[in-house]
């Protein structure tokens, strides 16, 4: 349940950023709401792994998902540095993959209950 919360909060702040990023190309405050979009995606991919390393000490499951969530820290940092550093051509591209791999790792979750049961 909770690396599904987790998940979903992670697609969903990566699903903001281009949001952000269009309102960058048309106000002036753009850049600010994008900065704090990365801001929170750099926090919410720390708090993913730390979730998914505690949930897998505790023995709630595989060492799979720390990988995954590792992987998505890896990625939010080399995205926030590629976006400083002016790196358009990159950094677009790479912030498509990670919202597909972020809908992808959603779409794969398993409900702890069955579908149509209450």
């Amino acid at each position: 349940m909770v690396s599904r919360v987790m998940i979903a909060l992670q697609t969903a702040v990566l699903f903001a950023a281009p949001v952000t990023a269009g309102i960058l190309l048309t106000a002036p405050v753009g850049r600010t709401l994008h900065s704090a979009s990365a801001y929170t995606m750099f926090t919410v991919a720390v708090l993913n792994v730390v979730v998914t390393v505690v949930l897998w000490r505790r023995g709630d499951g595989s060492s799979k998902p720390i990988l995954y969530a590792a992987l998505f820290l890896a990625l939010t940092l080399a995205q926030i540095a590629l976006g400083i550093a002016g790196w358009k051509t990159v950094h677009v591209p790479l912030g498509v993959l990670m919202f597909g791999l972020s809908l992808l790792q959603l779409s794969q979750i398993r409900t702890s209950e069955p579908v149509g049961q209450s």
